[in-house]
């Protein structure tokens, strides 16, 4: 009995942890990205003897982390299944060991290095700490240990060609999810820029929140003895040190003491002109419908249609907004429509889809719709009065 209580936690984690993130892979892409780059950074600053591979591999890697994410979803979900069917119970045991091992890592990584507050390990809608996604890894580790060992007492249910079957639907089913998140945005919008917010309360801190706090410290070093003092601003006012000439500055650490709740849900989001105006707040609080464009164009200028948009600008205002500026370095003086930059993480979030197409109305999202949506997008565009 134990055995099976277990099998059906390990499995329904799994598969609710896949789930989660099938319905917003390129999230999970995006976090993979943060991993590489942080470890590519970490090794070309450090003497290991075998950095220069190794760079080379995490670049590999981080070229194709979307792929990666659909393959790692896709498995957490069908293996999930498999287990709780107890179909092909031995290599569905080692896989998942697998996978666990390389989760704990990863979780552990985001946890020790205190670089994350998200390890993306369940997507952006149900986010938790590191900390508690190491603890549960590492539970979930013990957990298939277990059921190693008492594999023995895990019973198939249904028969064989049935167990098949629901194993190659849910592989199936995972790989149509994703599928549809990537061509048509995630079925569940758990962004911060997501339909019914408004972004003029998102880009601002909540309400009643609390500052964080901090501490100045300030180290300075004896030029005889290299000794070192790690001082507070009360420590350095009471010892007086500026007064002995043998003690010089050395560095000033500000240190985060308790983490606060003033924190955005949308940081850093900001809209400039091509000349680098800020026009954020001009923007947001137009009394009348707009649209932003979010679009990275690259080398399909098929992603906006330049014309229909150019026309559509002297009905109500057109935002197009990129992080890659260089795609429009073309003279667009004419145009009705107003090209802004934004930073690329923005975009990331505001353009899951690229492009994204958004309307608003004084800084709240009305809809949004992907390019693959843009009859729909049209249709009601048409029918607005501003």
């Amino acid at each position: 009995m134990t055995t099976r209580i277990v099998q059906a936690i390990v499995a329904l984690l799994f598969i609710v942890s896949g789930l989660v993130k099938a319905n917003d892979p390129l999230g999970l892409a995006y976090k993979m990205e943060e991993f590489f780059e942080l470890w590519v950074d970490g090794l070309k600053s450090g003497h290991f003897f075998a950095k220069a591979p190794l760079i080379s591999l995490l670049d590999f890697l981080n070229n194709h982390t979307l792929f990666l994410a659909v393959t790692m979803i896709t498995l957490e979900i069908v293996t999930g299944v498999a287990l709780l069917l107890g179909w092909m119970k031995k290599f569905i045991l080692y896989l998942l060991l697998a996978l666990i091992v390389f989760f704990s890592f990863l979780t552990g990584y985001a946890y020790l290095s205190g670089k994350f507050t998200n390890c993306g390990c369940f997507g952006d809608c149900i986010p938790i700490t590191p900390k508690t996604s190491f603890i549960k890894d590492l539970v979930l580790l013990v957990l298939i240990v277990f059921l190693l060992f008492g594999r023995r007492y895990i019973q198939p249910v249904f028969s064989k060609r049935t167990r098949a079957a629901a194993v190659s639907l849910s592989l199936l089913f995972t790989l149509l999810l994703q599928w549809y998140a990537l061509k048509y945005l995630p079925l569940v919008d758990c962004l911060p820029m997501k339909k019914g917010n408004n972004l003029n309360v998102e880009i601002k801190p909540p309400k009643d929140a609390v500052p964080s706090v901090y501490e100045t410290r300030l180290v300075y070093q004896n030029a005889t003895t290299s000794e070192l003092k790690d001082m507070s601003q009360e420590e350095f006012n009471n010892s007086k040190i500026w007064e002995d000439p043998s003690w010089k500055w050395k560095e000033t650490k500000t240190k985060l003491i308790q983490k606060g709740t003033d924190i955005p849900r949308l940081q850093n989001f900001s809209l400039k002109t091509l000349g680098g105006f800020d026009s954020t707040e001009a923007v947001l609080n137009y009394t009348g419908y707009s649209i932003l464009y979010f679009v990275n164009p690259g080398k399909g200028p098929e992603l906006f249609d330049q014309n229909y948009w150019n026309q559509k600008a002297k009905q109500l205002p057109v935002f197009v907004i990129t992080s890659a500026p260089g795609d429009f370095a073309a003279d667009t003086s004419n145009n009705n429509y107003q090209i802004f930059t934004t930073d690329g993480t923005v975009f990331r979030i505001a353009a899951r889809v690229n492009p994204t197409i958004y309307l608003l109305k004084q800084g709240a999202i009305i809809n949004k719709w992907p390019l693959a949506k843009i009859k729909q997008a049209e249709q009601t565009i048409n029918e607005l009065k501003n």
